[in-house]
Parts: structure tokens; C-alpha cells; sequence
């Protein structure tokens, strides 16, 4: 082949670049070379660091300036603002590609089977962190009546939510959140957070620097009950096993056995409680109530029979991320997945010609954002193996400009890589105007019309 590797890689997340970074840096890219093109359905690249980290993270937010440098690549090419499949479907991406990989990640809440979780005043924690990281598709406010809440999870999401419901909006507001946002958050009334864990201190999935951050707030007082700090055998082995876990164990062992201070907004933090209902009155959530657990000697944990009623007004329910199933690729509905081999995707137990998944879509909601980088790896090691063994079929159309007019002649208002630095410099402009470092556009109308020549 003389041509370089044509690659379209649906997503322009982590995951997505970090493939790309891998196909440049593989032997294929010396000889024939590889030519990708990333397809974001949003104007702006980078998916879950951009809609899906909270705002008070920019260590987080660095990971970008690393993703920029592979973005800047000249054999990369940017099609921000094109859906799939609506705008460019599978059969086109063969057309015009020898592979394509799909890193369409999750940005879903997964479902709690427990009644009143569709009550008004519960909500899945996915759509909260859209809401305050400035998504476009999403409402623009957020009802923040209750002065009572719970979130329901032990993860570094159940934290994020936890914390911007209870930090005040003036401590966000050097953040990038945008006006809408700020004034949403200005009007929130939550003085009392709960979070709750259905296991024990050993087993929260939260990381050491997420956890500690929640005491960093002069208006967050953190309070654990003496009583959640248990261990079993199991417990204890994961302890020493598990660096991180040790640390969590020993933070919240800490905070427990303080005096309570005199911080404005209460975050409990709550174990062995597992959440049987959202209970309800005339459509909307009036507490919640929960079973005490026990550990079993495993680490894991089994009822007592003893239930507590909660008195909150408002649910968040953080308990995972799940993938949206892509047209004409196979999908395993129980664990929010496609079906692969090593990234190769399975349709009916063999591998489909040409298509590869990477990152969540891949594996699951599970893990940090580095560890995409290993998923990346093991997915385009098997492209280049069948591109190598002749199981890659020749596009039709392998020309670069096959797909701008393809594009083109849908009326896709598609933005690129030159684009989406001119929304940068737009947003840093709005940001340097209040002395802040950005201020997120929202809009998808204007964050188009900033990455137009010009602007």
C-alpha cells in the first residue's frame, strides 16, 4: 500500500486521542503512515475532561494540554459537531476509511432498581454534572430547593456532586462555570449533604486527594459517625493490599473521632447503609430510606433487617456511568458495553471487518482516565495486525477530501481543529474579562459561531 492507513475514530475524548496517540506512534505510522480523522459530536473535543469533571479539578483539567499535543498532529484532523449516526453512519465511515474505532465512552447514568428512583427530586448524578459543566444538550437550571440531600455512592462522582452541592457558588466562580450555572448554584439552599455506602470505609471507592479535598472548603464540615468505622478479615486484607484504600480508611478513621465544628454546610458521609427506597409524597421525594448492613467477614456486607428513614427532599443517584448503544454495532445491555475481542468488535461471536471500540464503550465506566491509555493500546495493536494480515478491506473512497464533501453535502456545520482554538481563545477571553482563567460557553449555536473564521 502506498497510501497512508485511513482510521476515523468516533469521540474525541481521552480515550479517542489516546488512540490516536497510539496509531502515530506504531510502525505503521512510519511506513505507510496512518491519516485519522476524529469525529466528536460536540463542537469542542475532549469529552469527559471538558462534561465531565468537576469544575474545582484543574490538576484533572491538565490532562488536556497533553491531549493537545497529540490533537496537534498534522495526520490528525479534527470534525467536531458530526453525531453518529446521524450525520456520518458506519456504512460511510467504511467508505471512506480501512478501520474505524469507536470511543464514544458513557456519559449515561445506570439505573438504581429501587422504588421512587423516578420521582421528582431524584436524580441521576450523570445529569447534575452535565448541568454544572456547562453542556449544551441539557437544561440550563437545575432545581436546588432542597436544604436536605442524598447521594447515593462511594465513588470520586458521588465526591463531585457532593461538594458542589455543598460548597457555596462564590467558591466556584473563579472556576470556568458559566453565568448560568453560578446563578443557579447562588440560589442552591442545601445545608445538609448525606452521602451514603451500602459497604464499609475499607471498601469506598473513593481516591485519597478526592476525599481529603472535601475538608479544603472553609464552609464544608465533614462529620463521619463513629459507628461506620468497622473491619472485617476481608477489610482488613484489602487494606494492606490497597494503598489507596488504606489511605481512605485511615481519613475517614480521623474525621471520625473529631469534634465537630461550626462550618456553615454539613457533609455526612455514611456506611453500611444501603438504600432500599426514595420515598415519595404527591410525585416528589420526601426522604429515603436505607437498611443498615453488616459486614460478613469477606468484606462484603449482608442486611440487619433494621431500616432508617431519612429526611431529605432531594436524591442523587451516583451509582455508575453506562453506555449509550451505537446503531449497527452489537451491544450487551447488562454491563453497557460492545462486545469485543481485544478491541476487535464481536457481532454473533466473530469479529466485524474493520470496526474496533476503545475506553468505556469498551470496558465499562471503571477505572481513571490514564488507564485509557492501555485500552488504546491493546485496540490498535489488533487494527494493525489486520491491517498487516490483509483482513482490512480497502475503502472505496480514501481520499482526505472524500469526507469533507460528504459532509458538506449532509449540511453539516462541522467544526475542526483551527476551530475549536478559536472557541478556546473566545472562552479564555470571556474568563480574562472577570479575572478568571475561562468561562465555558454553553450554547452549541455559539460555540459555533466562535469557531468560525474570524471570530
Amino acid at each position: 500500500m502506498t497510501r497512508p492507513v485511513r482510521v476515523a475514530i468516533v469521540g474525541a475524548g481521552p480515550a479517542g486521542i489516546y488512540a490516536a496517540d497510539a496509531l502515530l506512534k506504531s510502525d505503521a505510522a512510519a511506513d505507510p503512515g496512518v491519516s485519522i480523522d476524529l469525529f466528536e459530536r460536540m463542537p469542542a473535543p475532549f469529552g469527559l475532561i471538558r462534561y465531565g469533571v468537576a469544575p474545582d479539578h484543574p490538576r484533572i483539567k491538565g490532562i488536556v494540554q497533553a491531549l493537545h499535543q497529540v490533537l496537534d498532529k498534522p495526520q490528525i484532523r479534527l470534525f467536531g459537531n458530526v453525531d453518529y449516526p446521524n450525520d456520518i453512519g458506519l456504512d460511510e465511515l467504511r467508505t471512506f476509511y480501512d478501520a474505524v474505532i469507536f470511543s464514544t465512552g458513557a456519559d449515561a447514568d445506570r439505573a438504581l432498581d429501587i422504588p421512587g428512583s423516578g420521582l421528582d427530586g431524584s436524580h441521576g448524578a450523570a445529569e447534575f454534572v452535565s448541568w454544572y459543566d456547562g453542556h449544551p444538550d441539557v437544561a440550563r437550571t437545575w432545581p436546588l430547593e432542597a436544604e436536605k440531600v442524598a447521594v447515593l455512592g462511594v465513588g470520586n462522582v458521588a465526591l463531585d456532586v457532593a461538594r458542589i452541592l455543598a460548597k457555596t457558588a462564590d467558591e466556584l466562580l473563579p472556576t470556568e462555570i458559566p453565568a448560568n450555572v453560578y446563578d443557579g448554584l447562588k440560589a442552591n439552599k442545601a445545608l445538609e449533604v448525606h452521602v451514603f455506602g451500602r459497604r464499609g470505609p475499607a471498601q469506598a471507592k473513593f481516591s485519597p486527594m478526592e476525599l481529603r479535598e472535601l475538608d479544603h472548603s472553609p464552609n464544608i464540615e465533614v462529620i463521619v459517625n463513629p459507628e461506620d468505622i468497622d473491619y472485617d478479615a476481608g477489610s482488613i486484607e484489602t487494606r494492606r493490599g490497597n494503598k489507596q484504600a488504606n489511605m481512605v480508611a485511615s481519613t475517614l478513621e480521623n474525621w471520625a473521632i473529631r469534634d465537630v465544628g461550626d462550618r456553615p454546610h454539613k457533609l455526612f458521609l455514611h456506611f453500611f447503609e444501603s438504600p432500599v427506597e426514595i420515598l415519595g409524597e404527591d410525585g416528589s421525594v420526601v426522604g429515603l430510606r436505607t437498611e443498615r448492613t453488616e459486614l460478613d467477614g469477606t468484606g462484603n456486607v449482608k442486611g440487619t433487617g433494621q431500616f432508617k428513614d431519612w429526611d431529605v427532599q432531594s436524591v442523587y443517584r451516583a451509582v455508575g456511568y453506562y453506555s449509550q448503544e451505537l446503531p449497527k454495532l452489537p451491544f450487551d445491555v447488562a454491563s453497557g458495553t460492545v462486545p469485543h475481542a481485544a478491541g476487535r468488535v464481536l457481532a454473533g461471536g466473530e469479529p466485524m471487518e474493520s470496526v474496533y471500540v476503545t475506553g468505556w464503550i469498551k470496558r465499562g465506566p471503571i477505572g481513571l482516565i490514564g488507564h485509557t491509555k492501555g485500552d488504546a493500546n491493546e485496540t490498535v495493536a489488533c487494527l494493525l495486525e489486520d491491517h498487516t494480515t490483509g483482513r482490512l478491506p480497502a475503502p472505496a473512497q480514501p481520499e482526505p477530501a472524500a469526507v469533507t464533501e460528504f459532509l458538506e453535502s449532509r449540511g453539516v456545520r462541522y467544526t475542526t481543529r483551527e476551530g475549536w482554538y478559536r472557541l478556546d481563545a473566545h472562552e479564555r477571553a470571556l474568563g480574562g474579562a472577570q479575572g478568571r482563567e475561562r468561562v465555558k460557553v454553553v450554547e452549541r449555536d455559539a460555540m459555533l459561531d466562535a469557531s468560525e473564521p474570524g471570530n
